[in-house]
């Protein structure tokens, strides 16, 4: 895990980081730090044993991380984060060790996290899907009734 270890000591990515949070400091609904970027990790990493994906751990790990990163540019520039991060993502990967085709693989998932299209595939796009969607606490929000997600979307108990 040292090249995701990595990823959290770099500048960049903790100036990215920085971003998010100033840029959603007075959002009310689900934000998207550190706590986030970890509980996507860790239920991909959940999934990928329980339903053997056999996906590296070290690569769903750089994916929770990076996932949302550009989320700042979807507030500054409109353009939307999944594609905000995935452009982002490839810098901070190559500074930190990973190979060109980890690197691609990564910033799939990264382009993915929204696609519905992948939610069951067995790879690295399906589990953070999956892992994104999971991750929300909906079933103790306390912005729930005010949320504009689609009731099916939002995680009304526990996922098992």
């Amino acid at each position: 895990m040292e090249r995701v270890n990595r990823i959290l000591r770099l500048q960049m990515y903790r100036e990215y980081l920085e971003k998010n949070n100033r840029a959603e400091a007075e959002r009310r609904f689900c934000h998207h730090n550190m706590g986030h970027f970890l509980d996507v990790a860790r239920i991909a990493f959940i999934l990928n044993q329980r339903e053997g994906y056999e996906q590296e751990q070290e690569l769903i790990y750089a994916a929770a991380l990076l996932h949302d990163i550009g989320r700042w540019m979807q507030y500054e520039q409109g353009v939307p984060h999944e594609q905000a991060s995935a452009a982002l993502a490839p810098e901070i990967l190559g500074a930190c060790g990973f190979s060109q085709e980890e690197e691609r693989t990564i910033v799939k998932a990264i382009e993915n996290h929204r696609n519905a299209g992948v939610k069951e595939e067995k790879s690295l796009s399906g589990l953070l899907y999956r892992a994104d969607k999971y991750s929300r606490p909906c079933f103790a929000c306390e912005m729930e009734e005010a949320c504009d997600w689609k009731k099916d979307k939002k995680n009304l108990k526990l996922f098992l």
